[in-house]
């Protein structure tokens, strides 16, 4: 029995002086944040929430967000984070496409939910930041509350989440963790990033997606200490590390970028830092190799899916197998896939399907979606990559991106990787358009380093002349002030692409 219900109080009696959360000015003892987490529970309780049900959260990163991501475990109840930049229709449609019986808000959402009141479900309990509009005051109803309670008895089975993909390629699906997959994250991950309970954690981006467990679970299951920021900024991000000693963190590649390209980036500043990990997306080699020049023995990348399985590029493999993302942890497997089903050799790109003991419970509610994905007991992820002789995973590109160009297949990773290497070039999305030659042909979309003024012909122009194949070469280059992105920080590139199919559909 895994009983994950009880870890937070576990801390608070054998290691309940040591700090475990720093945010802003607060700074909470393991003793501290036990209470908090009590108090959060015994008002859910109070508000009738118990095993089972389902609850949703709408904030952003808080001490608020944090009680709640251990009090809703300890009393057996299933958490539900959401992002407060959703829209109002998306909130409604996934407040009921969960079965959420409660709500918790922060404040500035609350004017929302008055508006789509009547859209939501009936049943559903309302927790505010502040209260007012009819619903409950979350610390008025929390202050009052005993400092001390008895965590639900829950199997291993059990709910711990419903993660809400960031719908990056379609529309969300709840995504179900049990408590032992939760307490494998803190394991697994903690050896793999060589965390103990002296560790220092720092996260800046959204707590509300699945990503920020792959550092949270291991810094809280070692009784470790969290530093959490509202939002990621360059030097309030390098002040922090100084002044706390931070020893891990975890980034995407949009913000490893925007440090590598602050004024305020010194590595001597971030000496303490023992692990920078990469995830979300693929960190470009330019970056890469830029990051780990000014900061050697210390960049690990992460590749893998919500769903349930991942690889590591460990940071002593960071240069010598820099082109890859590395190898899956012990107790799990990954293979690549012919479109025939046959494993592929070394050297051969196809489908990247994985499994391991991180595995979902499924999509909630979703049972066809679930035998979609998971066959014969292998995520199949969509991602186009291949082993080499060593077993270390490459990333080609995903399926759905992939252009088919007059019959030929163009991976838009391969020209990214080009267009990157052009100095004035921050970032770069490649893409299909329509092409009434080809069907679809390549477009370079670009994010300009700030002061830079090259113009979208010339970087054409460039790329084409460095690409290895004529099917390879963009057909333009359109420079944007920035990409849209997922509130997790990833670039959509089905917003990029839809105006110009959509072009398309209307003339047809």
């Amino acid at each position: 029995m895994i009983e994950l219900s009880s870890l937070i109080s576990r801390h608070a009696r054998y290691r309940g002086d040591a700090i475990a959360v720093v945010f802003e000015e607060q700074r909470l003892s393991w003793t501290q944040f036990a209470a908090r987490v009590a108090q959060v529970g015994h008002m859910l309780r109070e508000n009738g929430i118990g095993r089972g049900d389902k609850v949703a959260t709408l904030c952003g990163n808080s001490l608020e967000l944090l009680e709640l991501y251990w009090a809703v475990p300890t009393i057996g109840a299933v958490l539900v984070p959401l992002s407060p930049l959703l829209l109002p229709s998306g909130v409604a449609s996934l407040l009921a496409g969960s079965e959420a019986r409660c709500l918790v808000a922060q404040a500035a959402m609350l004017p929302v939910l008055s508006d789509i009141r009547d859209r939501l479900p009936p049943s559903v309990i309302i927790i505010g930041a502040q209260g007012g509009g009819g619903f409950v005051d979350y610390a008025e109803a929390t202050a009052a509350q005993p400092a001390v309670i008895e965590p639900a008895a829950v199997d291993d089975e059990s709910l711990f989440n419903n993660m809400f993909t960031s719908g990056t390629t379609g529309e969300p699906k709840g995504i179900m963790h049990s408590h032992k997959v939760r307490a494998l994250y803190g394991s697994l991950m903690a050896a793999a990033f060589r965390m103990t309970p002296e560790s220092r954690t720092l996260h800046t981006g959204a707590i509300v997606f699945n990503g920020a467990f792959v550092t949270l679970m291991p810094t809280f299951l070692l009784g470790a200490t969290y530093v959490l920021e509202r939002q990621f900024e360059p030097a309030g991000f390098v002040d922090t590390v100084q002044a706390q000693g931070i020893t891990h963190i975890m980034m995407v590649p949009a913000q490893i970028v925007a440090l590598l390209g602050s004024p305020c980036f010194d590595p001597s500043r971030l000496a303490s830092l023992q692990c920078i990990l990469s995830l979300g997306a693929p960190l470009l080699q330019k970056d890469k190799d830029r990051l780990n020049a000014a900061m050697p023995g210390r960049l690990y990348e992460l590749y893998g899916l919500t769903e349930g399985f991942i690889t590591i590029l460990d940071r002593d493999d960071a240069v010598r197998k820099s082109g890859s993302v590395g190898v899956p942890p012990p107790l799990s497997s990954i293979r690549v896939m012919r479109d025939d089903g046959t494993a592929a050799g070394p050297g051969e790109s196809g489908e990247i399907i994985g499994r391991g003991p991180l595995m979902m419970s499924g999509y909630f509610g979703r049972p066809d979606l679930t035998a979609q994905t998971v066959r014969d007991g292998w995520i199949y992820s969509g991602d186009i990559g291949y082993l080499d002789e060593d077993g270390y995973l490459y990333l080609v590109d995903r399926k759905k991106d992939m252009i088919d160009s007059g019959g030929v297949k163009v991976y838009p990773r391969d020209i990214e990787e080009i267009a990157a290497r052009h100095a004035d070039v921050r970032e770069v999305a490649v893409f299909g358009v329509p092409d009434e030659r080809w069907g679809e042909t390549p477009l370079a979309a670009i994010v300009l380093r700030e002061g830079a003024t090259v113009g979208p012909e010339a970087l054409r122009d460039w790329i084409n002349e460095r690409v290895s194949a004529r099917y390879q070469r963009v057909s333009a280059v359109v420079v944007m002030p920035d990409f849209p992105r997922s509130a997790a920080g990833k670039t959509l590139k089905r917003e990029l692409r839809e105006p110009y199919w959509a072009a398309t559909r209307r003339r047809i």
